[in-house]
């Protein structure tokens, strides 16, 4: 089990990377949409709002899924 531990860190290091760029994108856009009077900002920022809460919040359940799993396909290896 800790063979995979570093594994693990990766994993969560990167999807976290991931999430990150995909909500600094979306508040970007969000503001040159603001800045460009566009009719769709309000759309936007609504989308931005919900992202920045289900991002994180999905990234937590696939690594817990994951460690669930692992958890799981270990203690089938030891029987």
């Amino acid at each position: 089990m800790k063979t995979s531990e570093p594994f693990f860190k990766k994993v969560k290091q990167i999807l976290a990377i991931i999430g990150i760029v995909v909500l600094a994108g979306l508040y970007v856009s969000t503001i040159v949409c603001a800045l460009s009077s566009s009719d769709n900002f309000m759309n936007l920022l609504l989308a931005s709002i919900y992202a920045t809460v289900i991002i994180p919040v999905l990234i937590w359940a696939y690594s817990f899924i994951y460690k669930l799993l692992k958890k799981e396909q270990d203690a089938d290896e030891k029987k």
